[in-house]
């Protein structure tokens, strides 16, 4: 099994301890069930109740009562476990898949390293390990990211001028 990370507690709704999820996963009808268990990095979160509200899952959570409670959640990533071999779309990847992976930009000249993907509110980034230098994100977008061979193991990156320099 595989840890994805599957949403995000944006924070309180109300007073009764219940959450706004943003998603992170291609199928959040299935990830968002009543009984489902998450783990965090504060220990377990098992949902109690999840209902739709514009577009995004609210959830309540077993142990998890009144506003203070569900306020001390807000960024707390939601994450499962997931079958590796699940069939994924072309363009999806498992953080997994990507660590380890050589960054090179589109002219062939190597950056470093994927380290980690770190999960920020807006997209996802690839922490690159630099030799000589602090680690740099790239987000890992469509305008920045020209592709992924996972059979060649490297990422080809095609960022705007500068970024590389930071």
């Amino acid at each position: 099994m595989v840890q994805v990370v599957v949403g995000r507690i944006v924070r309180p709704h109300g007073v009764r301890g219940e959450v706004i999820v943003e998603v992170r996963t291609d199928d959040p009808d299935e990830r968002f069930q009543p009984g489902t268990e998450y783990d965090t990095p504060k220990g377990a979160l098992r949902a109690e109740t999840v209902r739709w509200h514009q577009g995004r899952p609210m959830l309540t959570f077993a142990g998890v009562r009144g506003r203070d409670a569900a306020e001390a959640l807000r960024g707390t990533l939601l994450s499962l476990d997931v079958d590796p071999e699940e069939e994924l779309d072309s363009d999806e990847f498992h953080d997994t898949d990507l660590i380890g992976l050589a960054v090179v930009t589109a002219d062939g000249e190597p950056v470093g390293t994927v380290t980690a993907v770190d999960h920020g509110p807006a997209y996802e980034s690839i922490v690159v390990k630099r030799r000589g230098t602090h680690p740099l994100l790239i987000p890992f977008v469509d305008e920045m990211i020209a592709g992924v061979d996972l059979d060649a193991e490297t990422i080809t990156v095609d960022p705007p001028s500068g970024l590389l320099e930071l």
